[in-house]
């Protein structure tokens, strides 16, 4: 088989897998915002309070209990409430680090 031939397969599958991604995407386009959910929180959960290991744990079983979903609309539901935690775990965080400053700088209310 001669390099342009091999050149031509090649780029032939390459078109072929891009297609097929597009049509995924065009079949799900929700899918995006789900895996950006899904590795917000993965990131956020490194400093959760009873650990990373947990909240993996937890993390990866309220995905899976919802993989089967394919009803946009609640799709878009479960990914606003996915929002929510994101805000409410920025919350718990930001919190920490404010009473870990208020304890270091202030002295302790009697």
């Amino acid at each position: 088989m001669s390099v342009g031939a091999q050149t031509s397969i090649l780029y032939f599958l390459v078109s072929e897998r891009r297609a097929a991604s597009f049509v995924c995407d065009m079949a799900n386009p929700l899918k995006g915002e789900v895996i950006r959910l899904y590795k917000t929180l993965l990131y956020l959960g490194r400093e959760y309070p009873k650990g990373a290991a947990y909240f993996r744990e937890r993390l990866k079983f309220a995905f899976m209990k919802n993989k089967d979903e394919t009803d946009p609309e609640k799709i878009k539901q479960l990914v606003a409430r996915g929002d929510h935690v994101i805000k409410e775990l920025e919350a718990l965080y930001f919190l920490r680090k404010y009473r870990a400053m208020k304890k270091r700088y202030y002295e302790p209310e009697n």
